[in-house]
């Protein structure tokens, strides 16, 4: 095979040439090529991408191939013969998993890897901008929640060969995913954001679901690191994990933890305003969020990238700056007949845990005048599950909830808790759960919506949102 070069003509470093990605997955190059990017799905594709036509369920990814080219792709990998620039190898998704390890293999960088019940693309997210305000463009991070068996490998082929930090999430279903997936990654430093309610369909117990998370541990490289959340009942569980692995432990959240705040307060006009105990000193600092669930995946950034040797009044300005994120707190304020109304996005997941903290970071909103909660069904509970939506009334009514909009017969159980107490309609679809709020919405009010992924509230955020006059 002909030799090529990490540049390209227009002087661009390339991820990855063909000969380099022939030697990770074992395939033979067809013509040869230098890319720029990876990708799996053809809508993604962008000029000089790496297309994996993966095998697919519903779709084959031979099909997008063309596409891929139209898009722009510069070479593809495939399992079939196909016109264009390509590797040819017996499977795309090994190919794919080789090209992971290859990209692991030769960089010289740190590797962190974050799971946890509630919280791991909130904290991956805040790192990111954390240590990349240290090291500006040297960190790679994972995207959206590429964390599962095809996106930790994606995630892993798109690093650059000179990043000085890596970041990768790691998510699960079931027991034994994490550890698959922390075998690929073979991180330095590790953080478990925290163990709450989440699968527990599968799992059964929160023991069991903290024994998965801490499955995490089982790929630290030597001289490794854990950082793990001192409030939980299943610390001492997670501790005597690390244990087997880690070289170092650091605790952070409340109690004794490492890492603490001292006081966490409101800070003018949105956000909280923390001061912290580290393992070297103390730090006053903002971040751009509310909530005390914030204030937990704050303090374990900060514990990384002290542990990791880089400059904490540097990552103190970078959560100041980060604002909110799509379906995970970002909020918006829209102009409505001459006043305001704050939606707050959160409807991207949830479980019982994070229900209660976002609900009690609504019941803190100041210069309000009525709290409006939009709620839809926390999946993958199963048996548990009409105890657990039953459960969120107190947390509602800790809040201050003044009107409820219920979507699905899973929130059934907590409409029967609130009836005679808080206002509610209990509707059948997200666009239901729309028109229910476009009818009662007013200035001064502030709106939490939330519910699990697969419940579709992200359409409502955007009709509601349409005319939005900033956001924050």
């Amino acid at each position: 095979m002909t030799e090529h070069s990490d540049k390209d003509v227009r002087g661009v470093t390339a991820l990855w040439t063909s000969d380099e990605i022939a030697a990770a997955t074992g395939g033979s190059v067809s013509a040869p090529f230098e890319v720029t990017g990876v990708t799996f799905d053809s809508r993604e594709v962008g000029p000089g991408d790496l297309f994996v036509a993966m095998p697919g369920t519903v779709h084959d990814g031979h099909k997008f191939v063309d596409a891929a080219f139209a898009a722009g792709a510069a070479g593809a990998i495939v399992s079939q013969p196909v016109s264009g620039p390509h590797v040819l190898v017996d499977d795309t998704f090994a190919a794919l998993q080789a090209l992971g390890r290859a990209s692991r293999e030769r960089v010289n960088a740190t590797i962190i890897g974050v799971t946890g019940s509630v919280g791991k693309t909130s904290t991956k997210e805040a790192l990111y901008a954390a240590l990349d305000r240290n090291r500006p463009g040297k960190v790679h991070r994972s995207v959206k929640s590429y964390n599962n068996h095809t996106g930790v490998p994606l995630s892993l082929a798109r690093m650059p060969r000179d990043t000085k930090f890596g970041i990768f999430e790691m998510g699960m279903n079931n027991a034994g995913e994490i550890r698959a997936l922390t075998a690929q990654v073979r991180p330095n430093l590790t953080i478990i954001t925290a163990i709450a309610q989440a699968h527990i369909e599968n799992l059964g117990s929160e023991e069991a679901i903290a024994d998965a998370k801490a499955e995490i541990f089982d790929g630290l490289e030597p001289d490794g690191i854990a950082i793990l959340p001192n409030g939980t009942p299943h610390r001492d569980r997670l501790v005597k994990a690390a244990r087997r692995h880690a070289e170092r432990i650091i605790t952070f959240g409340t109690g004794d933890a490492d890492i603490h705040a001292v006081h966490a307060v409101n800070a003018e006009g949105s956000g909280s305003l923390i001061s912290a105990v580290l393992l070297e000193r103390e730090l006053t600092f903002t971040i751009s969020q509310r909530g005390e669930h914030w204030v937990s995946n704050a303090l374990a950034v900060l514990a990384a990238v002290e542990a990791l040797g880089e400059d904490v009044a540097v990552a103190g300005l970078a959560l100041a700056d980060l604002g909110g994120l799509k379906g995970r707190g970002q909020r918006h304020v829209i102009e409505l007949d001459g006043g305001e109304v704050l939606v707050i996005d959160e409807s991207y997941n949830a479980n019982p845990a994070s229900m209660a903290a976002t609900l009690k970071s609504l019941g803190t909103e100041r210069d309000v005048e009525r709290r409006i909660a939009v709620l839809g069904p926390m999946r993958e509970l199963g048996e548990h599950g009409p105890a657990l939506h039953a459960g969120l009334a107190p947390a509602v009514r800790d809040a201050h909830v003044d009107r409820l909009i219920l979507i699905g017969e899973d929130m059934r159980p907590l409409a029967e808790q609130v009836v005679g107490s808080i206002s509610f309609d209990l509707v059948s679809s997200v666009d239901e759960a729309t028109d229910a709020l476009m009818r009662i919405i007013r200035p001064g009010d502030a709106v939490l919506v939330k519910a699990s992924n697969s419940v579709g509230l992200a359409k409502l955020v955007e009709r509601v949102a349409g005319g939005v006059a900033g956001s924050t």
